[in-house]
C-alpha cells in the first residue's frame, strides 16, 4: 500500500471517529445536561407562542428544588389529557391529587406552589398562601367568572409536589384539574428560547 492510500485510509478513519464522538456528545449532552423542547400548544401564551423552541436544562433539578416562577418541562399524570384527578375535590376547590401513575408526554407549565403551599385561584389569578400574586405576564381569563378560573377553596400542595399553571389561564389545562405534580416527574426548567430567531433570549 502506498503512503498516499495509507494516508487516505488514517484520515477516513479519523473523520468516523470524529462524527462518532461528536454524535456521542451530542446524544450525551440531550440526554443528561440540554434537551431542546418545541412549544405544541397556545397554553404559554404571551410568554411562549405555539412553534417557539425552548432549551430545558436537565441538570439543575438533580442539585437543587424547582422554585415557584420557573417554566418547567415534566411529565404529568396520567389521565391528565381528560383532565382525571386522582383525589376528589372538596367544593370550589381545583384537584388536590394526580392520578398515581406518570403520563409518557411531556408538558411546560410554570410553577406557581411548591410544597406545604396554599394555592387557590380567583379570576385566574393565584392566590399564594392568601396573598395574591403579581403576575404580569400572564393572558387573563376572557370570561373572570369562568369556572376553570374561579377554585376559591385553598390546596395544600403535598410535599415534593408543585402546582403548575399555564399562563394562558383560560387556554390552559394544568393542575387545575390533574393535580399537582411529584418532583421526579419533572424533566427541567426552560432557560432559553433559540427559534425563531426574533424570539432568542433567556426566560
Amino acid at each position: 500500500m502506498s503512503a498516499k492510500a495509507k494516508s487516505t485510509g488514517n484520515s477516513l478513519v479519523e473523520l468516523v471517529v470524529i462524527v462518532a464522538v461528536a454524535l456521542g456528545l451530542a446524544l450525551g449532552i440531550q440526554a443528561f445536561l440540554v434537551k431542546p423542547y418545541r412549544i405544541p400548544s397556545e397554553s404559554m401564551v404571551p410568554t411562549l407562542e405555539i412553534g417557539q423552541r425552548v432549551l430545558v436544562n436537565r441538570i439543575g433539578t438533580r442539585f437543587s428544588d424547582p422554585s415557584v416562577g420557573d417554566v418547567t418541562v415534566f411529565h404529568p399524570p396520567r389521565g391528565s389529557e381528560t383532565n382525571e384527578c386522582g383525589a376528589e375535590p372538596r367544593e370550589g376547590q381545583a384537584c388536590p391529587k394526580p392520578t398515581p401513575t406518570r403520563s409518557d408526554v411531556n408538558f411546560i407549565k410554570r410553577i406557581v406552589a411548591g410544597p406545604g403551599d396554599r394555592v387557590a385561584i380567583v379570576e385566574g389569578r393565584v392566590i399564594l398562601n392568601g396573598k395574591r400574586q403579581d403576575e404580569d405576564f400572564i393572558r387573563p381569563c376572557a370570561d373572570p367568572q369562568d369556572p376553570s378560573c374561579n377554585f376559591p377553596t385553598p390546596v395544600v400542595v403535598p410535599a415534593d409536589h408543585y402546582f403548575m399553571m399555564g399562563d394562558n389561564r383560560g387556554a390552559s389545562d394544568d393542575s387545575r384539574f390533574w393535580g399537582p405534580v411529584p418532583n421526579e416527574w419533572i424533566i427541567g426548567n426552560a432557560f432559553a428560547t433559540y427559534w425563531p430567531p426574533k424570539k432568542i433570549g433567556l426566560l
